[in-house]
């Protein structure tokens, strides 16, 4: 069991890893070596996650998600296949901790009196000097 928030914790079962080789430059064993791993995680039918979490974890990854609702992580960033699997881990934990947390909702503000008066003053010089830069009028 991976721990992530009190109440969620996901099996190892549900976490499928295949292991890949890493793009970008390397050294001789560059063609030999599948040190990048690739973690594969099912949002949709996974029993853990709680179904609002999973709504939010699916808009928070958005290209890593299917559209079977598989998510997939890539970790390529360290030489060793080991460091890349807790890098791909890692990534996953913070990735359903974050949607996890419920943001509040926006309480829209009327703006206060003063403000929208200092707001149309300002309108008001700022046409005046845009009218007072207009051609002179020989009438007068």
């Amino acid at each position: 069991m991976i721990p992530i928030t009190p109440s969620i914790c996901l099996d190892d079962s549900e976490l499928e890893e295949r292991f890949i080789r890493s793009p970008g430059p390397g050294g001789q064993k560059v063609n030999k070596v599948a040190t990048a791993v690739q973690l594969r995680f099912d949002v949709g039918c996974s029993p853990s996650v709680p179904v609002p979490v999973k709504r939010r974890l699916i808009r928070l990854a958005g290209r890593r998600v299917s559209n079977a609702g598989i998510l997939t992580l890539e970790a390529h960033r360290f030489r060793n296949r080991e460091r890349n699997r807790e890098d791909a881990l890692e990534r996953l934990i913070e990735l359903i901790r974050k949607a996890s947390h419920q943001s509040k909702p926006r309480k829209r503000t009327k703006p206060t009196r003063m403000s929208n008066e200092r707001r149309l003053e300002l309108k008001r010089r700022r046409a005046q000097t845009k009218h007072r830069r207009g051609a002179p009028r020989w009438d007068d």
